[in-house]
């Protein structure tokens, strides 16, 4: 229909407005009505206070406050607004609106923030990304200069913000597409991956698909840690159990966000890679992060981590972003205690990478030094984020890993267990074994940029 009728962007929003609509009438049902009239009071008080310098704060609260009352009141009941509405909570589809509504949260702060920024200078040095960018030197457009090219502000009227919000392909999980990106490529489609590379995406996701089905047929990790069997077993076993979780858990994701990110590239519209790099060739926490729901990091760096101060205050930006992550997923003081503790993870991290930058290396001696110490802290990242990702107590979600917290039973006999007189030789084994794995990455990683 864009080739035979020659749509451009109006044409293009209104054609996928009325199939995402049908599409969101079939999830939420009546509840759709919640949807677009949360919307289209953020639309409004986009229009009116965009030029205003206390735009953000307005647009981040508002966001913020439905945010949390859509979690606390559990998506709302039509009773509330009278009796005589009462007969729409009959009809309130098959999936919670309230759950998939962070994504919306997301997409109207990214409308609201990029219509402000659009009279703005911007900071994006296009000439250099090139230079770097192997992808804009071979003549075609990144991802991230689309994102970063401003639009005219025709662009942002309200029928491409609708679709925006509700675009079917990318409306239950993302991966999340900035405002800017989004429109763009309703104009022109993405030209990055050739029809070639898509089909070849779509293969790629058949293959993990047959992969997961042969893990959940024939490896029993997720029965073993969620039955608590695992208590029963020897540190060894622990060990490959976590192993195998961790993977599982990596495999289930990426599953659910190919998917949708293929059907979205079959239409014309590029989105991030939620899972760039396997997470076997993870080393430190802030390269893990960069890898999980890799979406969800390029949206917070845009709209939160640059606006904060940057790498200028970093040490502080990581708690407001994982503060605000924590909130995102669900209301727990759970959630929060996780994201407080990975924010004190990343503080040694942050700290000895500031101390590798301002020491620079005179000798080979010191080069050598400084790859073993950084194999060292892999190993020791590795392990930590196997032990304390997937070890279950209640099988309570934990944030982007949606994995399990570790409750006081679990750490008392994990720390026996692997403190013990069979457990140490595990322990070393472990890191060790991680410790080589980081030397593999740092090789993988040097050969990667030597082909840019």
């Amino acid at each position: 229909m864009r080739a035979f009728f020659d749509l451009k962007v109006r044409g293009m929003s209104f054609l996928w407005l009325l199939f995402s609509l049908a599409y969101l009438s079939y999830l939420h049902g009546a509840c759709v009505i919640f949807v677009l009239s949360i919307a289209t009071v953020n639309f409004l008080l986009v229009k009116i206070f965009s030029r205003k310098k206390y735009f953000p704060l307005i647009v981040w609260s508002y966001n913020i406050f439905f945010l949390l009352c859509n979690r606390i009141y559990e998506g709302y009941s039509f009773s509330i607004f009278g009796q005589q509405w009462r007969f729409l909570d009959n009809y309130r589809g098959s999936f919670r609106w309230h759950i998939c509504f962070n994504f919306v949260v997301l997409r109207m702060i990214s409308f609201g923030l990029d219509y402000h920024w659009t009279n703005q200078d911007s900071h994006f040095n296009q000439e250099k990304h090139c230079q770097r960018c192997h992808i804009c030197k071979s003549g075609k457009t990144c991802y991230q200069a689309i994102q970063e090219r401003s639009l005219p502000t025709n662009k942002f009227g309200y029928v491409v913000y609708l679709c925006y919000l509700v675009y079917a392909p990318l409306y239950i999980a993302g991966p999340i597409v900035s405002f800017n990106a989004f429109a763009s490529q309703l104009d022109i489609p993405q030209n990055t991956n050739s029809v070639r590379n898509v089909i070849l995406n779509g293969f790629r996701w058949v293959l993990c698909l047959l992969l997961m089905e042969l893990m959940t047929h024939l490896l029993y990790y997720n029965a073993f840690a969620n039955s608590g069997l695992w208590k029963h077993f020897s540190p060894m076993e622990v060990f490959i159990i976590g192993y195998g979780v961790l993977n599982f858990m990596w495999l289930k994701f990426l599953l659910i966000w190919r998917f949708f990110r293929f059907w979205s590239l079959v239409n014309g519209i590029e989105t991030p890679e939620n899972m760039p790099k396997c997470i076997n060739n993870c080393h430190n926490l802030e390269g893990f992060w960069k890898n999980w729901h890799a979406s969800f990091n390029k949206w917070l760096v845009r709209y939160m981590y640059i606006p904060l101060g940057g790498s200028r205050k970093k040490l502080l930006n990581v708690w407001v972003i994982f503060t605000f992550v924590a909130i995102w997923h669900d209301l727990e003081w759970k959630l929060l205690s996780w994201a407080w503790l990975t924010c004190l993870f990343f503080i040694p991290e942050l700290l000895l990478k500031s101390a590798v930058k301002a020491f620079q290396a005179e000798s080979s001696f010191g080069e050598l030094i400084f790859r073993e110490l950084s194999a060292v802290a892999g190993a020791v990242t590795i392990t930590c984020l196997m032990v304390c990702l997937w070890l279950p107590s209640e099988a309570k979600h934990v944030a982007n890993l949606v994995g399990f917290v570790i409750g006081p039973n679990g750490i008392n006999w994990l720390l026996s267990s692997f403190l013990g007189k069979e457990g140490l030789p595990v322990l070393g084994g472990m890191l060790m074994t991680f410790y080589v794995g980081a030397k593999i990455m740092f090789h993988i990683d040097e050969a990667k940029h030597r082909s840019h």
